[in-house]
């Protein structure tokens, strides 16, 4: 391979913000190169200035390649322009790193929709300081393609942006050590790194994870370096951008950096033809098909499904990822509305039966029932309950508009709100999991928002203030230990870590406070949600992920702006949304702010894509049967992988999460009336 000299053009200017000359200072600026079938070689470039803002880059050695690095100043920001110029066929890597200024052990990391602070709530089998201290990932696994670093000991947090069209994808036929990408991909890397025990922005193009790649729920692997082939005379532009801002504290870090990633991608609604009505129509045959009616409950099997097929099981769930209760709710509701009778009269055998049959001897909803296995699960959760209680109190209003009393429901849902007032903590907080003998099985709090919402519904229901009262605890928890120290954690219950549902919920809670309150209260119980909705927020996707052909998800043409990751465990996305979007347009027009109710309008619009009716199944077996884990980047829970989803979903959940989306105004209807 003939040697030739490498260019590296850069321009240093001052000011992103608060970054000068002096402190916008690469720490390193490096290429590693691979022949196939060899080791790749890694070659750290050093700075000489030619002229004005032009350096050569002096490598240990001539390489055939050609670099030219511009940096521009608008708006406060830096951005990075890298042009890659191949003089021979060459496969290639190329990162940098830029100096913060900032002590690594001041510093909380933000990666949107993956990391947030350490991530010290996530276990060492995930990406955390548990691990290390210093984490590089590939761009598809955030929400936005940024790193940033929150120095809480000057107040100021710097980010790195990276911006592109993102239109192209490619495999590879590893997932660790260096791999060479099949043809074009458009996902390079981020992350931070500790150097000398300051902290730096890392990122570069094409992908790189370290110290360790994420391939699976707790699953860590060996680190992955992706190289790609610039052919002789051809080119690649790369493009970052840097900024400063000054933020009070991490949710402020969060808030601004969201801000500024929604600013920069101004996510568009996604052109989909299916209107609400038509949404509704082809998910209620979800209804229909899955309605179990042979076991002491009747239910709708939508947990543990196996996409191939969405046979029924026999898993009966309330909430959660099963959602029955809520399901015959809206299957009642849209049965009269449509005059459907079989819809109708489904649902009531669901609220029927479960009435006879559902609940614990210390009168909690039996949560989950394996009928065919003879197993109740005998641990219960804050959040099932709640969940239940919320479906069934909405259920019950409906009921009464009707004309149609049901006491003995009424007495079971009183039973369950007084247990929820004994098992509340003296800190407001309710603890995730617990026994029918009221002992504890996991006395952490993430979960305690999801109770607010059935102890205000219930305190308008049954006109007791000691419901009022007991939400009002919880807030007063939520605010102390989640929303203040933003650490949202361990909502959803199959993991033990940050995760998207802990703040939509908390959102969602005090939003319905506020509906319920008044003067000074309602303003704080406002400001509260907002602060919590960034970090919601935070975890849905402001741009659309490539995926290569071949990965089904991109023939199909899968936009994932709009769409929701779960947590830093199970590193996937889904339509995970209910009622964030009422709250997003009530928060919209409390602070006159129309990012949220413009966002609000991608997540619906975007989260209809997938519906599956004859002729566009997208890879699920029935109508109506809307997919789950969703697969979108390097991550799968055993099978798949990008592009695809598990053979195992819960369509339960999000047939709920859609029809909330689609049904507007429940809350205030409920609340206000």
């Amino acid at each position: 391979m003939r040697l030739k000299r490498l260019f590296l053009g850069i321009m240093l200017s001052a000011g992103i913000a608060n970054i000068g000359a002096a402190n916008y200072t690469p720490e390193n600026v490096s290429v590693s190169l691979k022949v196939p079938g060899n080791d790749a070689k890694h070659y750290s470039l050093t700075l000489r200035k030619v002229q004005d803002g032009v350096y050569d880059c002096q490598p240990s050695e001539s390489l055939p390649l050609v670099i030219t690095r511009q940096v521009t100043e608008k708006d406060g920001k830096q951005r990075i322009n890298v042009v890659i110029k191949a003089l021979e066929n060459v496969y290639f890597n190329y990162g940098e790193q830029i100096k913060t200024g900032y002590k690594h052990g001041d510093c909380q990391f933000y990666m949107p929709g993956f990391w947030y602070r350490r991530n010290l709530r996530s276990p060492k089998e995930a990406p955390s300081f548990h691990t290390s201290d210093s984490w590089l990932v590939r761009e598809d696994r955030l929400s936005t393609p940024l790193t940033a670093a929150f120095n809480s000991a000057n107040g100021k947090s710097m980010s790195v942006i990276r911006i592109d069209k993102f239109d192209k994808e490619a495999l590879a036929t590893h997932k660790e050590g260096e791999v060479i990408v099949s043809g074009e991909t458009s996902i390079g890397y981020t992350g931070f790194e500790n150097v000398g025990g300051m902290t730096v922005l890392s990122y570069g193009f094409p992908y790189r994870e370290a110290p360790k790649t994420y391939i699976r729920k707790l699953t860590l692997a060996p680190s992955v370096e992706a190289f790609q082939l610039l052919r002789k005379g051809d080119s690649i532009t790369l493009t970052w951008e840097l900024a400063e801002i000054d933020a009070a504290d991490f949710s402020e870090c969060v808030q601004r950096t969201w801000e500024y990633c929604y600013d920069t991608n101004r996510p568009q609604p996604v052109d989909t033809p299916y209107t609400v009505d038509r949404m509704k129509e082809v998910l209620s045959n979800f209804f229909v098909e899955s309605y179990v009616d042979n076991t002491p409950t009747h239910y709708y099997s939508g947990v543990e499904l196996k996409t191939a097929t969405c046979d029924h099981v026999d898993v009966a769930e309330i909430g959660f990822v099963g959602r029955t209760l809520l399901n015959a709710f809206n299957a009642l509701e849209y049965g009269a509305l449509q005059n459907r009778q079989e819809l109708m009269n489904s649902a009531n055998s669901v609220f029927d039966t479960y009435l006879q049959n559902g609940f614990s001897p210390a009168g909690f909803f039996n949560e989950v029932v394996h009928y065919n296995r003879g197993f109740k699960e005998s641990k219960h959760s804050i959040r099932r309950q709640s969940e239940g209680v919320y479906a069934v109190l909405n259920y019950l209003t409906y009921e009464k508009q009707q004309k149609r009393k049901h006491p003995e429901w009424e007495k079971r849902i009183k039973g369950i709100l007084d247990s929820f007032l004994r098992l509340q903590n003296e800190d407001g907080s309710f603890p995730r999991k617990f026994k029918d003998d009221f002992s504890i099985v996991d006395g952490t709090g993430g979960s305690t928002p999801s109770a607010t919402l059935p102890l205000v519904m219930a305190y308008k229901y049954f006109k007791d203030k000691r419901y009022l009262e007991s939400a009002k605890r919880t807030v007063g928890y939520l605010e102390k230990e989640l929303i203040s120290k933003a650490d949202f954690f361990s909502s959803t219950l199959d993991a033990n870590c940050e995760d998207k549902e802990a703040s939509l919920y908390a959102a969602t809670a005090t939003y319905y406070l506020a509906l319920v309150t008044k003067g000074a209260e309602r303003t704080h119980y406002a400001e509260l949600s907002k602060k919590a909705a960034y970090f919601a927020l935070s975890w849905y996707y402001t741009w659309d992920v490539p995926f290569a052909e071949g990965q089904m998800l991109g023939d199909i043409g899968l936009k994932t702006r709009g769409w929701g990751n779960v947590s830093v465990e199970n590193n996937h996305i889904d339509v995970f949304v209910f009622e964030f979007a009422d709250v997003l347009n009530w928060l919209s027009k409390e602070y006159d702010e129309p990012r949220f109710s413009d966002f609000a309008q991608v997540i619906s619009t975007s989260m209809r894509q997938l519906l599956p009716y004859e002729g566009h199944m997208c890879g699920v077996a029935k109508v109506g049967f809307y997919p789950e884990v969703v697969q979108h980047t390097n991550w799968d829970y055993g099978r798949n992988g990008k592009g695809y989803y598990n053979n195992i979903f819960a369509p339960g959940w999000t047939v709920a999460s859609l029809w909330e989306l689609f049904s507007p105004g429940r809350a205030e209807k409920f609340l206000l009336k």
